[in-house]
């Protein structure tokens, strides 16, 4: 139940988020982009998944080499200086 609320949810979302984009981009008419519009739209996109990519790929490497795991510390007794 709560798995198909979820994804039903997720899918809304996006059924949504398409509508408005598509109505933007109906409204928008003739509008133009440059070429240093357009390339600095491509090197966003490239950006923007080079990081996701290279921060996921740290997550799992992090994961797989144990960087994750719980912490014991074991401090013992400490003797006061006074």
């Amino acid at each position: 139940m709560g798995r198909t609320l979820l994804i039903g949810s997720l899918v809304a979302i996006l059924v949504g988020a398409s509508v408005w984009a598509g109505w933007v981009w109906v409204k928008l008419g003739d509008a133009e982009i440059s070429t240093d519009g357009t390339i600095a739209l491509t090197l966003g996109i490239v950006v923007s998944i080079v990081v996701g990519v290279g921060l996921m790929m740290l997550v799992f490497i992090s994961s797989r080499r144990g960087f994750d795991d719980q912490v014991q510390y074991d401090f013992g007794e400490r003797e006061d200086d006074t």
